[in-house]
């Protein structure tokens, strides 16, 4: 039997996943004590009986997405209001030592794809698509640039590719959380904010400070508004960047990277202005479309998909998960100066690396909940990862297959 919900019971549904997972969440202490964020326990336990019932023939499900890019897009968006240079400065070193960590893992990631499958017996290009592309990059990536893969010869880059999105978006959700927790109790760490606020501006007069944070009606509708616009324009200037070509090489920008730069220049307008933004009413906003868009993510997740990830392809993965781990224990948290800040984003580094940004985000709000909140975490890892990465990612991987992947292939 098949049964296909419309727009408004999706959305019906999502949300119930998210108050499921919340729920369980409140009564289970072990996804307490691994801060395992609501949108994903709730949605991998929804994928498993939607799994169970696909292969038994009992029922097979289909939802309507139509909202997911919207809600990805007003998060997004709202990452990019936080974008203001007076923000960045204060992320300061710790941006710079996590974006140039990020591009060394997503080079590291591609060879060693390109490496284990050469070892495992495999076609060494099939790597690019158990590497960066299906684990950095997630889904819409592998969707991109897997033509191009099969193009070169490689046979069923789009399956495992996406078969590989798949597993790393439900590792990454997973991992960051225990990876996070054993880094802080390994140290002792705890953190020194006071304060609540992911977002805050910079001037720190009182009277401008309270408008920023003050939530009501015309705040919401302002914030609303200006999410819109920055969204609607944002559409504009991503397709302009997608006309971008390095040679026979088209460069793929998601649509939300319109939307942050075009926030990001609204931000540092309002700042030189000293127009003050409902920052506090944007943040809710934002917060509130990350947890219904990763629950309608992890409710669309084909589990079954995962077939595709037999033998040596598996064994690739399974290392790859590993690596990560260990490289957030071990490398990325010492290079960001073994503080509480670095461990709540060497869990944004597992959501982002073998997920999405969307997983960061969920799996770093998960720890601060427990810990307390980490204001530099919040500043660094959405900016690195939704925006300054991709546009560095497309060129580097680029240059990947066109320059080093040969050495493998010969």
């Amino acid at each position: 039997m098949s049964l296909s919900l419309n727009l408004y019971q999706s959305m019906a549904l999502a949300v119930a996943i998210f108050y499921f997972g919340a729920f369980l969440k409140s009564k289970i202490s072990v996804f307490r004590t691994y801060c395992i964020p609501s949108p994903v326990i709730g949605g991998i336990i929804y994928a498993i009986v939607n799994l169970i019932l696909y292969q038994t023939g009992v029922l097979q499900l289909s939802v309507d997405t139509t909202l997911q890019s919207v809600f990805m897009n007003v998060f997004f968006t709202s990452v990019g209001f936080t974008a203001g240079f007076g923000m960045l400065k204060k992320g300061g070193k710790s941006l710079i030592v996590f974006l140039v960590a990020v591009c060394i893992l997503i080079g590291i990631q591609d060879v060693a794809g390109a490496a284990l499958c050469k070892v495992f017996g495999l076609q060494p290009l099939l790597g690019l698509a158990l590497g960066s592309m299906p684990l950095t990059g997630g889904h819409g990536t592998t969707t991109a640039f897997a033509p191009l893969l099969e193009s070169m010869g490689v046979q069923n880059a789009l399956t495992v590719g996406v078969a590989a999105a798949t597993y790393g978006l439900v590792a990454g959700s997973l991992m960051g959380g225990p990876t996070a927790r054993s880094i802080i109790n390994r140290y002792g760490l705890t953190s020194t904010e006071s304060e609540d606020e992911i977002m805050e501006i910079n001037d720190e007069n009182a009277e401008e400070k309270a408008k920023a944070e003050r939530v009501d009606a015309d705040a919401f509708t302002n914030a609303a508004i200006l999410l819109i616009v920055a969204s609607g324009v944002g559409t504009v200037l991503t397709a302009l960047l997608n006309n971008i070509h390095f040679g026979q090489f088209k460069l793929t920008f998601p649509t939300y990277i319109g939307a942050m730069l075009v926030a990001a220049v609204i931000r540092n307008f309002c700042d030189a202005k000293h127009f003050v933004l409902p920052a506090k009413a944007i943040d809710l906003w934002g917060n509130v479309s990350l947890s219904i868009f990763l629950a309608i993510a992890l409710m669309t997740l084909k589990l079954w998909e995962l077939a595709g990830l037999v033998g040596g392809v598996l064994l690739v993965v399974v290392c790859q998960v590993i690596f990560m781990i260990l490289v957030a224990n071990f490398v990325v948290f010492r290079v960001l100066g073994k503080n509480y800040d670095a461990a709540v984003m060497c869990s944004g580094l597992c959501g982002h690396g073998l997920g999405a940004t969307p997983s960061a985000i969920v799996n770093m709000t998960a720890v601060c909940e427990k810990y307390g909140m980490s204001r530099r975490a919040f500043m660094v890892v959405p900016i690195v990862g939704a925006f300054l990465v991709d546009i560095i990612y497309q060129p580097q991987t680029i240059a990947f297959i066109k320059f080093f992947v040969h050495g493998f292939t010969g």
